[in-house]
Order: C-alpha cells, then sequence, then structure tokens
C-alpha cells in the first residue's frame, strides 16, 4: 500500500487489533528462525472502534508500552490493517509488462475496480505468478486503501517515534504466518484444503486457503468481548477487571458451566456458520483442517470441542513450531500467547522477505 520503503532492514511486527497491542521481533540464522523479543499490551477500551483508530494518542501510548516492555531496539516495524478496511482485486496483465508500466497500467484501469478517487487511496499491486490458462498473462493482486485509515496507523506509529516500513493487509500477514504450518504437513501444504479462523475481540475472519494459496476470506461479527462482557455483568466487574480474570482465572465455580461453555458452544456455532456460508459460495465442499488463531483459540478445549461439533480436524494455529526462543523469553508464557500472535509473525517475516 505505497510502502513508504522497500529497503531491507530488521523490523517488528505490529499488530494492531481490537483489544491489545502485540508486537514481535525474530531473527534468522542458517535457515532457523528464533524469537527474539514479543510483548502483548492491553488497548484501553474503546481506543479502536470497529478495527478502526478512535484515540490515536491512547493507542500510540499502548504501542510505546509494547515496544519498550518487549525490550526491543528497533524503531521500524510492519503493521496491518483489517482487510474489511481494503479492496482487493485479482486482475490479468500481459506477462510482457515490466515493472513500471505495470504500474502505469494498473493506475489507468484502477478507476474500474476501487470505487473511490484514486487521489483518496493508497495503492499496491503485487504479482501473483502466471496465469493457469495463458502463458502470456500474469494474475496481479491490486489492494487499495483509503488515505485516512492509512494516515490513522501512521499517526499511531509515528507518535512516539517509530516508523512504519510495511503496511500489509491482515488476511496477508495471515498468509504469511501460514507458510511456517504448511511446512509441517503432509507434501507441504498442496492439495489442502485449510480453514484457519482468527477470532478476536470483535470479529472472526475466515481465511481458506487451498494448495497454500488464498481462495476465499470474510470477517463476521463475533468475537471474544462477548464473553469479557458476560463476566462483567455477571460477577459486577469493570471491563478491564473482568479481561483480567479470564486470562488469569479465579473467578467462581460456576463459571465454567454456567458462562464459558455456552460462550464456546456458541463459537462453534458461528464457525459452523461461516463454514457453510464459504461452501455456498466457492465450488469447495469441504476442508480438510481447521485452525484457530485469535485471542479466543486460547480457551483450553476449544479445538476439540469443535472438531466433535463440525466433524473436521481442528487445531490451535502454530506458527513458532519450528522456532527456537532467546534466552530471555519465558517457553509457558510464551506458549499461551502464540494464538494470538500470528498476525504478528506474519508481519515480523517481512524482515527476511521485503
Amino acid at each position: 500500500m505505497d510502502l513508504p520503503s522497500r529497503k531491507k532492514q530488521p523490523l517488528v511486527g505490529l499488530d494492531i487489533s481490537t483489544s491489545s497491542i502485540k508486537v514481535l521481533e525474530l531473527s534468522s540464522s542458517q535457515n532457523q528462525y528464533r524469537v527474539e523479543r514479543y510483548a502483548v499490551e492491553p488497548l484501553p477500551q474503546n481506543a479502536m472502534v470497529e478495527r478502526a483508530v478512535a484515540d490515536i494518542e491512547q493507542v500510540g501510548a499502548t504501542v510505546d508500552r509494547a515496544m519498550k516492555r518487549s525490550g526491543t531496539r528497533l524503531r521500524h516495524v510492519a503493521v496491518s490493517i483489517p482487510a474489511s478496511q481494503a479492496i482487493c482485486k485479482s486482475v490479468r496483465m500481459p506477462a510482457a509488462l515490466t515493472e513500471a508500466e505495470l504500474q502505469t497500467q494498473i493506475e489507468m484501469e484502477a478507476e474500474h475496480y476501487i470505487p473511490y478517487p484514486l487521489n483518496e487511496v493508497n495503492l499496491d499491486f503485487q504479482v501473483i505468478g502466471p496465469a493457469e490458462d495463458n502463458a502470456e498473462e500474469v494474475e496481479v493482486l491490486i489492494a487499495a486503501c483509503r488515505k485516512e485509515v492509512v494516515d490513522d496507523y501512521l499517526a499511531v506509529i509515528q507518535t512516539h517515534g517509530y516508523h512504519a516500513l510495511i503496511v500489509d493487509l491482515e488476511t496477508y500477514a495471515m498468509e504469511n504466518a501460514y507458510t511456517l504450518i504448511a511446512e509441517h504437513m503432509a507434501g507441504g501444504g498442496m492439495e489442502k484444503t485449510v480453514a484457519i479462523y482468527d477470532i478476536g475481540a470483535t470479529s472472526m475472519t475466515l481465511n481458506v486457503m487451498h494448495s497454500n494459496r488464498s481462495v476465499y476470506s470474510r470477517s463476521h461479527s463475533f468475537g471474544g468481548r462477548q464473553l469479557t462482557e458476560e463476566i462483567q455483568r455477571r460477577y459486577s466487574l469493570s471491563y478491564e477487571e473482568a479481561g483480567l480474570a479470564k486470562k488469569q482465572g479465579g473467578l467462581p465455580d460456576n463459571y465454567q458451566a454456567e458462562v464459558l461453555r455456552p460462550f464456546m458452544e456458541a463459537l462453534c456455532q458461528e464457525v459452523m456458520r461461516a463454514l457453510q456460508f464459504f461452501y455456498s459460495s466457492s465450488p469447495f465442499n469441504k476442508v480438510d483442517l481447521v485452525l484457530l488463531a485469535g485471542g479466543c483459540a486460547q480457551i483450553a478445549g476449544i479445538d476439540k470441542l469443535l472438531a466433535s461439533r463440525i466433524g473436521v480436524p481442528a487445531a490451535v494455529a502454530n506458527p513458532f513450531s519450528g522456532m527456537t526462543l532467546a534466552g530471555r523469553v519465558k517457553p509457558q508464557l510464551f506458549v499461551n500467547e502464540t494464538p494470538s500472535l500470528m498476525v504478528a509473525c506474519g508481519l515480523a517475516l517481512r524482515s527476511f522477505n521485503l
């Protein structure tokens, strides 16, 4: 999205979600990734509203706390914006065009795909590869986002002197992290159809991969905030106290049966509904695996319950299984956070494939 710079240099993956800021720094040596530093910092309630920045100062201050808490010395970041805030379109172009010619052609034709004046959007493109049925054409992915959305994210980052080298879409960051998971699958993930659910505080995004390429992406309104608000209501806690209790425990004995279990059942229903919508709007009629990411994937046993409800193997997404951890990273604490770090992981990987 009009990347500020394409120069290769180390950067931190920065995931700005509705409820928290996640930062992740990776290093690479001899084809082995290592987690150097990470942090998860909660956001004040309503600092982000419907995935949009509502309070630049509060979000910027939380980013600064997360960066400092992680201990990173890096000042450059890769950040993502929600796919719901962008427009993506796959088009075909002549394979013989140079990059400069391709850019000119896309800018000339973009008005056919983008429902906003071009001077109001950030526009970028990437060549996906040769068209399957025509060697003289290539498939090109065009992505556009209103400048005001991108500018808010950049303002958040710049508030305390950080710099964005990459502005990506969450969907593509998720795909980037998924490549690490696919490496451990039979056949490297080829010929497999995998549904990845990123379930955060207010939204659930389904991204379906087939042979390691995205074939479907859609967001639904459902998330962990519903559980937090029920804890808040049931036990007369503040929103912050309810969020803390949800993660750390210590709630009354009836919490599991009367609050958590109904939420888990509701989550399974939403997953099934989203999956049926995918089947009805695509040529696919089954998936081979469901992967769960985001804060809700941290709920103990949710993968097993979901697998029993939908009849498809389910697992918690973990792109870090083949990585080593720096000595400063505490393994047990990090393992607890891995489901919510998938987008940050995909962004941090951009250090190595700018």
